[in-house]
C-alpha cells in the first residue's frame, strides 16, 4: 500500500511540473510578437515558357517569441472564397517557381487571361493552442491554362438528362477542330432534350420536324436510353446523334472477358472510359489484376483495338494488351491511338450512412460486399478528386482509399481540413458537388457543395 501511494504522490508531482511548465512556457510568450510578410512582386504575370523560373518570392520575419521557439511557418494564399495553404516548416521565405505557382493559382479558381486578386498571410505555429498571424499583403495574378479547355457555352438539357435543369448543369459540348462543329459525349435516360446556350432559356434550339436540323425555340428531341455522340453545327443548325461507348475488357479487369451480349442473361457491359475535353482523350481509373486487356467501342468486338507491337500504340484487332495488377489511370488518344496506364497510390472513394451505399459491409471478396463509391479525378488540375451531383441522405461519410480503412480521412473539428483517421463528417440530404483536394498533401481539404440547379 505504502509502494502504491509513493507512486501515486510521484504522478501527482510530475503532472503538476509539468502543468507548471506550460503555464510558464505559455506565460512567456510576447504578448507583442509578431511576423510581418512581404512579396517580392505586387504584379504577378506567369507564362508557360518561363516554366522553371522563379515567379514570386514570400518572405517575413521572424517573431521576438520572448523565448527561443520553434514555430512551423504556414503561407495562406486566398481568392475569392477559396484558400490554399503552403507549409514550410521553419524557415523565414520561400520562393515560388512558375508552375508550382501557376498550379496553386488554378486551384484557387483563377481564370487564364483574366486578372484577379490574391491576397497572402503568414500563420506561425507554435502549437495547436498558439499561433501568431501576420499581415495581410495582396498581389495580382494572371495564369495561364496549361490544359487545353474545349468547354463551350453550349449544353444538353432536357428529361433525358437533367430533369430540365433541376438536377444540375447542362451536359457541356465541346470544341472541334471545325470551329463550327461541336461535339459532346452524352449518357442520357429515356425522354426529351434541347440545346442551349448558358444553363438558361435565352437562346435554345430543337427539332420541329425531327429531321436532324435545328430550329431557334424549336420542338423537343425525342431520346431514348444510351450514351450518345451529338455532333451540333452552329452554322447550318445540322445536328447527328449516333450511340458511343469506349470500355475495356479483359482478365486483367474486375469484369473479365465478356460474357455474351447486350440483353443476355448476366451480361456486363465493359468498363467505360469517359471523354476528358481537358487532354481530348478518353480515360479510366481502374484496379487490374494480372492478366490481359483490349479497348472496343460499343460493347462489341467489331471495333477492338490491342497492341500488336507492345509499344504503347494500338492496333485495330490487334494482340492482347499484357498488365500487372495495380491500380492505374488509363489514358487513350483516339486521334494518335497511343495509349498510358499511369500507376495510381490509391483510388479514393465515399462512405457513411449518409450515402446511398452505406458503411462497409464487410471486406473484398465476401458475399454481400458493396465497394465504396468512387470519386474519379478532376482532369482539369492534378491531385483533386471529385463525385457531382452526389445524391446524400441524413448522416456522416468519410473518405477512404481502396476500399479499405487503413488510409482513411475525417474532419475532426468541421473545419473543411481532412485529418487522418478524423471524426465523421455530417452531411444533410441533397444533392450535392464533392471535391476532396490532395495537392498539398501536408493539409488536404474538402467541400460538399450543393448543387447548382437551373
Amino acid at each position: 500500500m505504502k509502494i502504491f501511494i509513493n507512486k501515486l504522490l510521484l504522478l501527482f508531482t510530475a503532472t503538476f511540473l509539468m502543468t507548471s511548465c506550460d503555464s510558464e512556457y505559455l506565460a512567456e510568450l510576447n504578448p507583442n510578437a509578431s511576423t510581418t510578410v512581404s512579396l517580392s512582386k505586387s504584379d504577378v504575370v506567369l507564362e508557360k515558357d518561363n516554366a522553371g523560373q522563379d515567379a514570386l518570392t514570400v518572405s517575413w520575419t521572424m517573431p521576438d517569441y520572448g523565448f527561443e521557439a520553434g514555430a512551423d511557418y504556414k503561407i495562406i494564399f486566398t481568392s475569392g472564397d477559396k484558400s490554399a495553404t503552403v507549409t514550410i516548416g521553419n524557415s523565414l521565405s520561400k520562393v515560388f517557381e512558375t508552375v508550382e505557382l501557376n498550379k496553386l493559382l488554378l486551384g484557387l479558381g483563377l481564370k487564364a487571361g483574366t486578372v484577379a486578386n490574391v491576397t497572402v498571410e503568414i500563420k506561425a505555429v507554435l502549437s495547436v493552442y498558439s499561433s501568431i498571424s501576420s499581415n495581410i499583403e495582396t498581389f495580382t495574378a494572371n495564369v495561364y491554362q496549361d490544359k487545353l479547355d474545349l468547354i463551350t457555352n453550349w449544353g444538353v438539357v432536357g428529361s433525358g438528362y437533367n430533369n430540365w435543369g433541376a438536377d444540375g448543369a447542362d451536359f457541356p459540348f465541346y470544341k472541334t477542330d471545325d470551329e463550327n462543329v461541336l461535339v459532346t459525349y452524352v449518357t442520357l435516360i429515356d425522354g426529351l432534350i434541347k440545346f442551349r446556350t448558358d444553363n438558361s432559356w435565352g437562346l435554345n434550339y430543337g427539332d420541329n420536324g425531327n429531321d436532324g436540323t435545328l430550329e431557334e425555340g424549336g420542338a423537343d428531341i425525342p431520346v431514348t436510353a444510351g450514351t450518345y455522340k451529338i455532333t451540333f453545327n452552329t452554322a447550318t443548325l445540322k445536328y447527328t446523334k449516333v450511340l458511343l461507348t469506349w470500355g475495356i475488357v479483359g482478365d486483367g479487369t474486375p469484369i473479365g472477358w465478356p460474357n455474351g451480349n447486350p440483353g443476355d442473361a448476366n451480361y456486363v457491359a465493359d468498363q467505360k472510359l469517359t471523354y476528358d475535353s481537358y487532354s481530348n482523350t478518353w480515360k479510366v481509373i481502374i484496379a487490374l489484376k494480372d492478366g490481359n486487356i483490349k479497348f472496343r467501342q460499343n460493347n462489341d468486338w467489331s471495333v477492338n483495338y490491342g497492341d500488336a507491337g507492345n509499344n504503347g500504340v494500338l492496333d485495330a484487332g490487334g494482340a492482347d494488351i499484357p498488365v500487372t495488377a495495380g491500380k492505374y489511370l488509363i489514358t487513350v488518344d483516339f486521334n494518335s491511338f497511343e495509349y498510358s496506364l499511369k500507376p495510381l497510390d490509391h483510388i479514393w472513394g465515399i462512405v457513411g450512412d449518409g450515402t446511398p451505399i452505406g458503411w462497409p459491409n464487410g471486406n473484398p471478396g465476401d458475399a454481400n460486399y458493396v465497394p465504396d463509391q468512387n470519386l474519379t479525378l478532376d482532369y482539369s488540375t492534378d491531385d483533386v478528386w471529385i463525385i457531382n451531383k452526389f445524391v446524400l441522405k441524413d448522416g456522416k461519410v468519410k473518405f477512404r482509399a481502396d476500399n479499405d480503412w487503413g488510409t482513411n480521412y475525417g474532419d475532426t473539428g468541421l473545419d473543411g481540413n481532412l485529418d487522418a483517421g478524423g471524426d465523421d463528417i455530417p452531411v444533410t440530404a441533397g444533392r450535392y458537388d464533392i471535391r476532396m483536394d490532395l495537392s498539398n498533401a501536408s493539409a488536404p481539404t474538402y467541400t460538399i457543395t450543393p448543387t447548382v440547379t437551373y
